[in-house]
């Protein structure tokens, strides 16, 4: 967003409070909580999590924080365990009584916090985690839990749309044991039944693995034409790197951790052509894109970025949840800041696209499906497999409400 924008914004909001509370909280910085892996097999994603929230907060506080009291983030590493991300979550809304918190990559760590913050009825804005449970655990009427990334639900069947598109039907899922595994199998099921098909073959894994050949070699024999892996980052990598020691040309399909550059290092560059869902990929002809990616590298030199989708969403996580603060009028408690964010009056100009209501009573998941691209690796970077995606992306893809929600 341009900062300009971003200045209007600030400086008409102010008017909504008083000058004299704005005056007696001027020194107090609004604490945000972050929470993310930045340690662990999800480091990468959860490094560029946090270096997005960070350039979100130092614009804000550029051109004035929230009405003159600079944001803070209250950073800590979940280091991608359930339990450490439960601990976490506990220290930040009932010690450090965060005004709100954003957070997770690994679903298992968020969905053994959500207690806290529900209970609590304390703010959380998803940023990276994918599992379809995360914002189903509780209905959205009642719940404090938002998301910006993209459900795994959306994700697969967008994936079955393109396999069903390309005539391709004999799917191979290879899927790790993980819960997020167990919850990606799932989902791929259901998609692919919806498309009136059935997985090929089915071969499971674990988390950690160095080598997946044998495993390859099996659902080559199995004569499927496309392959589907579902798991994290550097699983993704040691999968391709598989595929490619097997000699197996079938379309490799994967979701959104196919993208992370763990996955590129992990398969010496071997997902070269693999596809992937993206809600975001780097983009000339989108100024507000190449804008963050000139900030992001102010902060970060790593090449590739470790995950952009992490990055440009918690960037507009933080951008969406300032516009709540405002929409509260001054009232920055779980509540206030719920109905804030379900009611915007104000439209967001952000990385990932255009929001005039990422959230509503009734929905709080930001991505719908039509906001989803097919990318790949090419040449060691993020790309659209078709290039004309990468234009017809400057048109925005505005959120569809869900029928639930349309009639409010």
């Amino acid at each position: 967003m341009r900062r300009t924008g971003l200045r209007a914004i600030v400086l008409a909001a102010t008017t909504l409070v008083s000058g004299l509370a704005a005056a007696q909280t001027a020194v107090q910085p609004v604490r945000i909580g972050l929470i993310m892996p930045l340690t662990g097999g999800s480091a990468g994603t959860g490094n560029s999590a946090l270096v997005g929230a960070e350039v979100a907060v130092q614009e804000i506080n550029e051109v004035g924080g929230y009405l003159g009291r600079p944001l803070e983030l209250v950073i800590r590493d979940d280091k991608g365990a359930p339990d450490e991300g439960l601990k976490i979550a506990q220290e930040l809304v009932l010690k450090q009584k965060v005004t709100a918190t954003i957070g997770f990559c690994n679903t298992g760590v968020a969905m053994k916090a959500l207690d806290v913050f529900q209970s609590n009825k304390s703010l959380l804005i998803v940023s990276c985690s994918t599992g379809t449970e995360i914002t189903a655990k509780y209905p959205a009427e009642s719940s404090y839990i938002f998301r910006t990334a993209a459900p795994d639900r959306l994700q697969t069947q967008f994936l079955v749309d393109e396999i069903v598109k390309r005539g391709l039907s004999k799917v191979a899922l290879l899927v790790d044991n993980s819960g997020y595994g167990d919850a990606g199998l799932k989902d791929l099921e259901a998609a692919l039944a919806h498309a009136g098909l059935k997985p090929h073959a089915v071969v499971r894994f674990k988390v950690g693995v160095q080598n997946l050949d044998e495993e390859m070699k099996q659902l080559k024999a199995s004569g499927a034409d496309s392959l589907v892996g579902w798991t994290v980052g550097p699983e993704s990598g040691v999968i391709s790197a598989a595929r490619a020691n097997a000699g197996w040309k079938v379309p490799q399909f994967g979701p959104w951790a196919l993208s992370h550059a763990a996955a590129f290092e992990t398969s010496g560059g071997k997902v070269e052509g693999a596809m992937m869902v993206q809600t975001v990929l780097p983009n000339p002809f989108m100024d507000r894109n190449s804008a963050f990616l000139r900030s992001y590298a102010k902060l970060s030199k790593e090449s590739p970025i470790g995950s952009m989708m992490s990055a440009a969403q918690s960037y507009d996580s933080v951008h969406l949840l300032l516009r709540s603060m405002f929409d509260a009028r001054g009232d920055l408690s779980g509540p206030s800041l719920k109905r804030a964010l379900e009611n915007p009056t104000t439209t967001y100009r952000g990385v990932v696209t255009t929001y005039e209501r990422a959230f509503s009573p009734a929905d709080h998941d930001a991505i719908s499906a039509n906001m989803l691209w097919l990318g790949t690796w090419r040449h060691g970077e993020r790309a659209y497999v078709y290039k004309d995606d990468e234009r017809r992306a400057t048109v925005i893809r505005r959120k569809e409400i869900k029928a639930a929600a349309a009639g409010e």
